[in-house]
């Protein structure tokens, strides 16, 4: 009996040990940064990201440009033309809106806390929270709040674009649980492995600044922000000037350290990119990445300014997804719904020759939705990719089970006898014959196809492909429209042909809903540009956002994209896995090496006084 008192403090100790472990368990803990998998580089604690310099001297000016024009400050809608405005530079919103997370430029999804300090997610995956820094602010010196959040949240679901819709879907609400404290609540039934990392980067708008104006119309007022920059001038269809936020409250957050250095960033807008080039020559703009093969490879290297120095050349390795850029054809029209008529744009596409007479040999052929990856499906399909497409067999092209796909490959000289020959076989299966030299329907109808462009100069690199499918007897045109009519006829999914290119994140996910599932083929302003409706593409779809690790996700890609590419939904076009850039040599960047995941200019970089007086002298100003 006296021994067993003596163990009974020992015995309440283990009892009440297990018991607080086991609640202790079930409460998940905070995390300072987020991945899809888990796997973040930077470990808590850390000073600055790798890339950058944290002492990089703050000040100076850059200048950039963008094509065409703008009629809108507000990037969050679908209605008006935005170009790379009010934040949205470069297609991203973190120079004048705060995220709760941002991302690192060194992977491939982690990010950290910026106005969240910590993120909380469930262990069953059906809620996250963030916990806000009490020093937050928006540029009227306005504290950020849960409030703030949980309206930016309704306001992008209910009246943003449509891709906030197809992004958020599975989350059912924002909770305010203290005015530094929110919630998101997944769907019970949702798929929620992306959703904690996808609403970590949310861009953040002020609730109180909307009291006298509406979210969804469209303005020439600048939204409130309260990133690094703010909108300092506008000059409507012409420029825009932002101005870095003197002692901004993140600036000396690990997330920020060495970030955003330029004392303003200034955008011109210019209708033609022969008029933008030749302006960059003249010191009118000071950086440009070229996408232009035949500028990068002829148009630079005579120019004073390159020859004597005063213009840097580079070539930056990049590690990303390419993205995939293609003519897509709109399977919602005929005769594009029929897969042989569809094969046969293929064949009839000479990449070689175009390559070598147009792009100077810079590019390589694209093969796969997810290029440059090893999400690329390669061989023939494994073991763990045939137990996700055995159950569509049935409705899967052949070929999906029996041969890598490889694009149509020529040799180069223009003469493409095979293919056209080809070409023709598949048009007749599809009810199509060549009748005096015109391509006919069984009712004497010549087919017709129609290249919708905006921009003139995209006509020589498509006229090559037109005059080979008019060697066909196919009515084959090119047409371009302003830009406006043209994004309004791609909403509308009004046309035959079009040129897309989508970025891919570098862990595909629920927006591969957006583009390939068959419940946003017929949403206006959708980006299902080709109208693919099938259900293996839709379960596969499923199966990668719902991937718990990265061996499924990639196996769920690679079957993904056999059944895309052996759809032929698209003529897949080019790509390159390095960045051109051109740039005054008036700028300092960290000699720490480039992540590879961005170029990071604007988070890098920075305006060198020495540099620039030096450059003056040279060019006798």
């Amino acid at each position: 009996m006296g021994g067993n008192l003596l163990k009974a403090p020992y015995f309440y100790a283990l009892f009440f040990g297990i018991l607080f472990a086991n609640f202790s368990q079930a409460e998940p803990a905070s995390k300072y940064g987020l991945s899809t998998f888990g796997d973040l580089k930077y470990k808590d604690g850390f000073t600055h990201f790798d890339y950058v310099n944290p002492s990089a001297p703050k000040g100076g000016a850059i200048r950039l440009r963008d094509i065409d024009s703008f009629d809108s400050l507000n990037p969050f809608l679908l209605k008006g033309k935005v170009g790379i405005v009010n934040g949205d530079i470069g297609g991203k919103t973190d120079y004048t809106f705060t995220q709760l997370m941002t991302r690192s430029l060194d992977e491939p999804d982690a990010v950290y806390g910026l106005l969240a300090e910590t993120a909380t997610v469930d262990e069953k995956g059906q809620w996250v929270e963030f916990n806000l820094r009490p020093t937050a602010r928006f540029h009227d010196n306005s504290p950020i709040t849960a409030e703030d959040v949980a309206f930016t949240f309704e306001a992008l679901k209910t009246e943003g674009h449509p891709r906030y819709r197809f992004q958020y879907r599975d989350i059912i609400e924002a909770k305010v649980l203290s005015p530094l404290k929110i919630r998101f609540n997944f769907r019970i039934d949702a798929l929620t492995r992306d959703l904690p990392r996808q609403i970590a980067v949310m861009p953040i708008l002020s609730k109180r600044s909307f009291k006298d104006r509406k979210f969804g119309v469209t303005s020439m007022d600048p939204l409130m922000g309260s990133g690094p920059y703010k909108v300092a001038k506008v000059s409507p269809g012409r420029s825009i000037t932002y101005e870095r936020i003197e002692n901004h409250w993140a600036e000396n957050l690990p997330v920020h350290k060495g970030r955003y250095n330029f004392g303003s960033i200034q955008v011109d807008y210019y209708r033609d990119r022969t008029i933008a080039l030749e302006a960059f020559f003249a010191g009118e703009y000071d950086f440009r990445e070229e996408f232009t093969s035949r500028s990068w490879a002829t148009e630079y290297e005579n120019k004073p300014a390159v020859r004597n120095g005063y213009i840097i050349r580079d070539t930056l390795e990049n590690s990303s997804l390419t993205g995939l850029q293609a003519f897509f054809m709109n399977t919602r029209r005929a005769p594009f719904e029929d897969i042989h008529v569809r094969k046969a744009f293929s064949l009839l596409f000479d990449f070689e020759w175009t390559n070598t007479n147009l792009f100077y040999g810079l590019y390589d052929r694209l093969g796969s939705v997810f290029e440059n990856s090893d999400m690329k499906a390669t061989g023939l399909p494994s073991k763990a990719e045939l137990e996700l497409l055995d159950p569509w067999r049935e409705i899967l092209p052949p070929d999906v089970f029996l041969a890598e796909f490889m694009p149509a490959k020529t040799n180069g000289s223009g003469i493409i006898r095979p293919q056209i020959r080809e070409a023709l076989n598949l048009f007749q299966l599809a009810g199509w014959t060549l009748e005096n030299k015109i391509l006919v329907d069984q009712a004497g109808n010549q087919m017709t196809a129609e290249f919708l462009l905006f921009e003139q100069s995209f006509t020589r690199i498509i006229n090559p492909y037109v005059k080979n499918l008019q060697r066909l007897g196919i009515d084959a045109t090119v047409r371009v429209i302003d830009s406006a009519s043209w994004q309004n006829r791609m909403r509308e999914f009004d046309f035959d042909i079009i040129v897309r290119r989508f970025p891919q994140p570098q862990i595909p996910g629920v927006e591969q809903r957006d583009w390939w599932s068959s419940t946003s083929a017929d949403v206006d302003g959708g980006l299902n540009i080709a109208g693919a409706k099938n259900p293996a593409i839709d379960d596969l779809v499923e199966k990668i956002i719902q991937a718990k690790t990265r061996e499924d996700l990639t196996t769920a890609a690679r079957a993904l994209d056999r059944v895309l590419m052996w759809n032929y939904y698209f003529v897949p076009q080019w790509y390159k896995n390095t960045n051109f850039i051109a740039y005054w040599d008036k700028f300092s960047q960290p000699e720490a090496k480039k992540p590879g995941f961005d170029r990071a200019v604007l988070h890098s970089w920075w305006y060198d006084p020495v540099k620039a007086k030096d450059l003056e002298e040279r060019r006798g100003k």
